[in-house]
Formats: C-alpha cells, sequence, structure tokens
C-alpha cells in the first residue's frame, strides 16, 4: 500500500498547483512541500498509515482564508472538505477519506479540533514544524512584513514589562506563539524535532538582541496574557493566547 501511496503523490502536487493561492507566501507550495517532508519522517518514527498521512500533509492548506477574515477558523475545514471531494473524484481508496478528511480539519491552530488518530496527530505535527527553526523565522518574517508589521518595538524590543503584541511588532510573535509551539506537539518524534528547532530560535534572538544593543535570556512562562488574536497579521498559523514566554534582559 506504501508503494500505491507514493505513486499518487504526482496527482497530489497537482491538485495543489490548481489550489494554490499565490498571494499567500506562507502557505505556497514549498510550504506544502516542506510539511509532506515531514510528514514522512514522522510517520516513519511513529508507524503512521501514509495512505492517510501523505493526502492529508498534501492537501491540508488546498483551501486557504485571509489571516484578518472572520472566516479564519473555517479554513481546515473547508480544506477537508475540499480536499475529500477531490479524493473521491479522483478514485482514491474510499475507507481513507474520512480519516484524511479529519487530519486535515485537525491541523490548523484556529479550528482547535483535537487529532483524534495517530495519522492526524503526525500531520498536526508536521505542519507547526514550519512554525520553528530557519523556516519559522522566515515565514514569520515575511508574513509580518508582508502586512506591513514594524520588525520590532523600539523602546522595548523584547516584551519585559509590558504584553506581547504580535500586531505591532513581527519579533512580538516568538512570545506569543512561536516559543510555545513546541509544547503542543503531539507525538515524540515531532516534540524531538520541535524542541531542537526552538532552541534556534532563541539563539536568534540572542543574535538579535546583541546586534541591536539589547541582550536577551529566556526565562520561561510567565502567565501573562498576550495582546494578540487568532487572526493576528503576522501568524503564519493562529495559535492559542493562553501563555506566552516571557524574557529577561541581561544587566
Amino acid at each position: 500500500m506504501i508503494e500505491k501511496t507514493t505513486e499518487w503523490e504526482p496527482r497530489f502536487a497537482a491538485f495543489v498547483a490548481e489550489e494554490q493561492d499565490a498571494s499567500d507566501t506562507a502557505h505556497d507550495e514549498g510550504h506544502v512541500r516542506r510539511v509532506v517532508a515531514n510528514a514522512k519522517k514522522l510517520a516513519e518514527a511513529e508507524g503512521a498509515d501514509l495512505a492517510v498521512v501523505l493526502p492529508a500533509a498534501w492537501l491540508h492548506d488546498c483551501v486557504v482564508i485571509a489571516k484578518n477574515s472572520p472566516r479564519r477558523s473555517s479554513a481546515s475545514r473547508l480544506a477537508a472538505e475540499r480536499a475529500g471531494a477531490l479524493l473521491r473524484a479522483a478514485g482514491y481508496p474510499a475507507q481513507h477519506i474520512a480519516a484524511i478528511e479529519h487530519a486535515i480539519e485537525a491541523h490548523s491552530f484556529s479550528a482547535r479540533v483535537a487529532p483524534r488518530t495517530l495519522e492526524a496527530k503526525i500531520v498536526q505535527d508536521a505542519d507547526r514544524l514550519e512554525s520553528l527553526g530557519a523556516v519559522g523565522i522566515a515565514r514569520t518574517v515575511i508574513t509580518g512584513g508582508a502586512n506591513g508589521t514594524p520588525f520590532y518595538n523600539f523602546s522595548e524590543p523584547f516584551p519585559v514589562t509590558r504584553a506581547a503584541d504580535d500586531r505591532t511588532s513581527i519579533i512580538d510573535h516568538f512570545f506569543t506563539k512561536l516559543l510555545t509551539v513546541a509544547d503542543t506537539m503531539q507525538t515524540a518524534a515531532g516534540r524531538a524535532v520541535a524542541e531542537q528547532r526552538a532552541e534556534f530560535l532563541k539563539q536568534f534572538l540572542t543574535q538579535l538582541g546583541t546586534e541591536i544593543g539589547v541582550p536577551f535570556s529566556d526565562t520561561g512562562r510567565n502567565g501573562v496574557a498576550t495582546r494578540r488574536h487568532g487572526s493576528s497579521a503576522n501568524d503564519a498559523e493562529s495559535a492559542d493566547d493562553s501563555t506566552h514566554i516571557k524574557p529577561r534582559l541581561l544587566a
């Protein structure tokens, strides 16, 4: 079945090319292909069914809704419905389609749908890895820049005495979301990769602090509410607003 599933990949790629929104640089074909690559590695490590994981990873963003749209939280449900229709029309094995639809609907932060299967957990983890490491930094800066968000708050670059607000600072998005992502991973394999990539985020912030003359040091969570919303202009994906990472400035 693995061989038969991988034979479908050119068709999945063609679906993506037809459905992709070229204006959304955070969810372009490169993003999809990286999620697929992540999903393959995690599925191998966790023993997940590629007949579900691969189509779900390829088609997870086949419907994209603007971040500032009130319909944003419906994007993954609409993508699941669209993917299911595409797969049925293409003659994909029917016994897998419901699980594929669930994995797609559950991948999104903003939908807040708990993944019920190993395959759904794999797809969610594979997508969330895109928020971390070098790729996560690049996507955050590209998205924030495209929306005209300043790089950082000049009066207080890292949110120490103020609440993080990623509507007004790209760097604040590290504290409202990116540095919390590793804790949301669903699988052991995904968590291991996420923790390594999260360390790279901290290295970036440390280097940034050195360059702008405001040294950075992470001290963990403090539970202070953030000034952000699910449709944040900087967000490559919406996240849980409940916590953020608060840094400490070194003397």
